[in-house]
Formats: C-alpha cells, structure tokens, sequence
C-alpha cells in the first residue's frame, strides 16, 4: 500500500466519522433537514428494536421528530466505533460499514408527568456509500440492548 492510498483511507475514515457524529448532532439537535441530507437518496432507517419504525429516511426523520419531541434534551455518545472500508485490492471502495455503541439519555419537558428521565443504550449498524457530495448513509439499523426510566433529575 503506498503512501497516497494510505492517506486516502484516513481521509475516508475522518469523513466517515464526521457523518456519524452529525447523525448524533442532528437527533439531539431536531435538526431533520440535516437528518435527512446525511443519507442517501435511498437511504433507510430503522428504529424497531428501540419501539419506533423502519422505512425511507425522509418518513422516519418524521417520526422520530414527533416522538422524541416531548424530551427536548437528548445527548447522544455514539462510541466504539469499528470502521471497514470497502477494499478494492488495497484501494478504498465506495462503500463502508460502520457499528457502533451508543448511549442516549433523553430529559422530558419540564412538568410533564406522565414521562421520566429515559436512558438507553446498545448498537448501531451503519451502512455508507461515498456519493459525489461525499459519504452518506445508505441504512441505519439500531439495536437496543437495554432502556431505562430514572424518575426526575435536575438539571442545571
């Protein structure tokens, strides 16, 4: 491998990373124009294991806006990240695949009772293609692997 293809893939893989930590920035911010701009004109989501929905990336930034509405404070941690780029014979490929851990706590409105401080955490599966605006995402499969209520915190 020489030196050039070598720093094509840590370009990729900074890219690649780039658009993972916008897909947590637009869900924590309800930013759903940029949501949706991260996939793929084809591109897929698919909420179920967490309780939601799975379909074109445009109709699930719809529910996801009305559903995570009522906890207007959201931090997603998308961590561990475990990147393979396509390998064409020693050159990066167009496609890519990323998992990923995250945790998600989520705060509600304040004085809504009927919900509590959410938390949960598991794995994301990321499949990316590289397009001429750049990488972005062909699916999105979440796996929740656990959820929890906290009752009411502070917050500062």
């Amino acid at each position: 491998m020489t030196q050039r293809v070598d720093l094509a893939t840590v370009m990729d893989r900074l890219a690649i990373d780039e658009l993972i930590t916008g897909y947590a920035v637009a869900v924590d911010d309800a930013d759903w124009g940029a949501y949706r701009r991260l996939f793929t004109e084809d591109g897929r989501a698919d909420y179920r294991s967490a309780g939601g929905i799975a379909g074109p990336a445009a109709d699930v930034a719809d529910w996801l806006a009305a559903t995570v509405s009522r906890f207007p404070v959201r931090q997603h941690l998308i961590v561990n990240r475990r990147v393979r780029i396509e390998d064409l014979g020693g050159y990066p490929g167009d496609n890519a695949d990323v998992l990923a851990d995250y945790l998600n706590p989520m705060h509600p409105e304040p004085g809504d009772s009927e919900l509590d401080d959410f938390v949960s955490g598991g794995r994301y599966s990321f499949a990316l293609r590289r397009t001429e605006d750049g990488w972005r995402l062909r699916s999105l499969v979440v796996h929740e692997k656990w959820r929890r209520t906290l009752g009411t915190l502070s917050a500062e």
